[in-house]
């Protein structure tokens, strides 16, 4: 048996892949729930708004590990699909448009791209050594 170590001869699954499968279950989960007539209480005020800001921060995570674009690449196609999410919504009967939540979206996206900063100015660029014992 001839063995080789060229890994395109063989069908592996890199993490780019596994994160573009998560960014697609994730825009189903997420157009399911925007679309679907709401069965939960909605008791807590701007809880809505909370699930947006989330969902669109999540948005951009799986779609900057996926793709890796550049960031208002990221912002357009996301503002994109928020606007999108808003226009069916206000057909629906059950659902109503609201600009607040397409500003909730956009604080999602930005918040993700603040965190991301962070990480790459404090914690990646950081060169943590062992201090030196004499």
């Amino acid at each position: 048996m001839i063995e080789t170590n060229n890994p395109d001869e063989y069908d592996v699954i890199n993490r780019q892949t596994i994160f573009k499968w998560a960014l697609a279950i994730m825009l189903i989960l997420v157009s399911y729930l925007v679309f679907s007539k709401p069965s939960y209480p909605t008791g807590i005020p701007n809880l809505d708004k909370i699930g947006h800001l989330g969902s669109f921060f999540i948005l951009s995570y799986l779609t900057y590990l996926a793709f890796k674009p550049k960031w208002y690449v990221l912002a357009v196609i996301l503002a994109g699909y928020a606007v999108f999410i808003e226009v069916v919504q206000s057909q629906l009967s059950y659902r109503s448009a609201s600009f607040a939540d397409f500003i909730a979206d956009m604080v999602g996206i930005s918040l993700f791209y603040f965190t991301h900063w962070l990480y790459c100015r404090y914690f990646k660029t950081a060169k943590l050594t062992e201090p030196d014992i004499q």
